[in-house]
């Protein structure tokens, strides 16, 4: 075999071409390679196929089509996998400390498995949230032609339920208003087959900020998981990569400043999760792109909620797919000069070039607002400053919840202490629950907070009580809550000062988190405060301590400074 020179075979070459590469060659053919494979360019199929979650146990068929693309478009496609975690079999219990984690070891195993096998061009696959920025940081870091592509929504259970309705189920049964057969009703029917979350959740939001963003193509984001248009955008994207290669098309190409103010663009008309706000800056900095919390505050002020989706609205995204996904709502939203058009996609088309010839929305349809009367005129994240949170913090007010709370601070140490509090009725209306360390350090790994919040609703107190954490939340979250306060607790941050009975305030108006307690104050107490020891000293929960910078800049762990 003799070296090859084509650009479209820059990394697989080195690996077999040459006679001094016959043992790669060798090892290649016992998986199925010929004579001819070992001429094509190599195109990795990151799949997150697991039967741990709905949301992935349908993706080892998707990485065969998504193969089976690259092959037609005459590649030589190789599937590999990689991990997921399922956020809501784990909410609510120690396990979830391994979700966020498990987002930067989804990009380690990316980046180690292409670095290594000498992959020309990638496809990833995911489902449940933290695939998703998992998969992009990943591609990101190898930085060589790659498509990424959504494993799509799953559909509604019996009586338009889903996996936060069950959780709520929980909070309602905990209260008395429903007994254990209705709640076991609900168990049973509420999630129908695969697929991720289906409401306007992390999923979805990260699915089309993806998009938005230009690694997917057009229309990944509002699929079906069990449909024929999932199964051919998979193909689609195989057959993309080769184009992506033969014209050198890489994601930072892509992933440009514009771009990603085009995904929070997307994000905000959507009403999506606060997540968001946390996997876009990790999505950046991996790619050397500046972005911040004041972006998303400055872009916010001109950008509207639209979108009537769940958790605080109406709908599910299955109902968003069959009007046309996000496709008509990015083309009102170009029209209106809200997004960059000339965006560079992986069609190898300009975002304004994908989005020309798509229809608008259906007249009769009820989901998306116009911009001109919209369901709440600035963003719903809007990104909180104080003398709790000095490097932010970030709150979903959607206007539901009213935009000003003060209340009587109530202080836990962990999820599952506040959580039992909440059961038992020792949170009433009025308090500001204070659930801490449960930071990216603390944690370690910032659970998201969806059993507390859920329980809450389920209570009936959404009105009447808010929730402050440097841990996040579930997209499914809602009520008035705030998240990733920074500097979180375990690092000294002012959260880990506050005492039961303080009175906290926040201003989702003036976007400030405030208690009311002196700066004399505040310097007695931190002179007495003590960092805990951490809960964690061997192990992949460890090392993430270790590593993790704060939420503020995106809860990364291979920074470099």
């Amino acid at each position: 075999m003799t070296e090859s020179s084509n650009n479209s075979r820059r990394h697989s070459s080195a690996v077999v071409d040459g006679p001094g590469k016959a043992a790669s060659r060798a090892m290649l053919r016992a998986v199925g390679f010929n004579d001819d494979d070992f001429k094509k360019p190599q195109v990795g199929v990151a799949s997150t196929w697991s039967m741990v979650t709905p949301c992935n146990s349908h993706i080892g068929e998707l990485a065969e089509h998504a193969r089976d693309g690259a092959d037609a478009a005459g590649g030589k496609g190789v599937i590999f996998n990689t991990i997921t975690i399922s956020d809501g079999i784990a909410n609510g219990t120690e396990g979830m400390k391994y979700s966020l984690v498990s987002r930067e070891v989804i990009a380690d195993s990316i980046e180690t498995v292409a670095g290594c096998e000498g992959f020309d061009g990638l496809v990833a696959i995911g489902g449940c949230d933290k695939n998703m920025p998992g998969c992009v940081m990943g591609l990101a870091r190898l930085n060589r032609p790659s498509v990424f592509v959504y494993g799509g929504t799953i559909m509604p259970g019996e009586g338009h339920t889903d996996i936060v309705s069950v959780f709520e189920a929980m909070g309602a049964h905990s209260r008395g208003d429903i007994d254990l057969i209705e709640l076991k009703n609900i168990e049973e029917t509420a999630i129908p087959g695969p697929g991720s979350c289906g409401g306007m959740y992390t999923a979805n939001t990260m699915a089309s900020a993806i998009e938005a963003l230009g690694m997917s193509l057009p229309g990944s984001s509002a699929q079906n998981a069990i449909s024929r248009d999932k199964r051919e955008d998979c193909e689609a994207a195989g057959e993309a990569v080769l184009a992506l290669l033969a014209n050198d098309i890489k994601p930072s190409d892509i992933m440009t400043r514009e771009a990603f103010e085009n995904a929070v663009t997307v994000v905000i008309a959507l009403g999506g999760s606060t997540n968001a706000v946390l996997h876009l800056i990790a999505m950046a900095r991996t790619i050397g792109v500046e972005l911040s919390l004041k972006d998303f505050t400055e872009i916010g002020k001109r950008v509207p909620v639209v979108a009537d989706l769940r958790p605080s609205g109406h709908y599910m995204m299955s109902e968003l797919v069959a009007i046309g996904g996000i496709q008509p709502l990015m083309k009102i939203l170009l029209d209106a000069g809200l997004l960059h058009g000339d965006c560079l996609t992986v069609t190898g088309k300009t975002l304004a070039e994908n989005l020309a010839d798509v229809e608008p929305y259906p007249l009769d349809q009820k989901i998306i607002a116009p911009l001109g009367n919209p369901i709440k005129a600035e963003s719903h994240l809007r990104i909180l400053h104080g003398n709790l949170a000095p490097e932010g913090a970030v709150a979903k007010i959607t206007g539901k919840e009213g935009t000003l709370f003060s209340g009587s601070a109530r202080v836990f140490g962990s999820e599952e202490e506040a959580q039992a509090r909440i059961n038992d009725g020792t949170v009433v209306a009025g308090d500001v629950i204070v659930i801490r360390y449960e930071g990216p350090k603390g944690g370690p790994g910032m659970r998201e907070m969806l059993t507390p919040t859920s329980a809450i609703m389920g209570r009936g107190l959404g009105s009447d009580v808010a929730l402050i954490t440097d841990g996040r939340f579930s997209g499914g979250s809602h009520g008035f809550v705030v998240g990733h306060v920074s500097p979180e607790a375990f690092e000294g941050g002012p959260l880990a000062l506050v005492e039961d009975g303080d009175t906290i305030t926040i201003d989702a108006v003036a976007d400030t988190i405030e208690v009311a307690i002196s700066d004399d104050e505040m310097i007695r107490r931190r002179a007495a405060w003590r960092q805990p020891a951490p809960r964690y000293r061997r192990g992949v929960l460890a090392k993430y301590a270790r590593l993790v910078s704060s939420a503020s800049t995106g809860a990364v762990t291979d920074n470099d400074d």
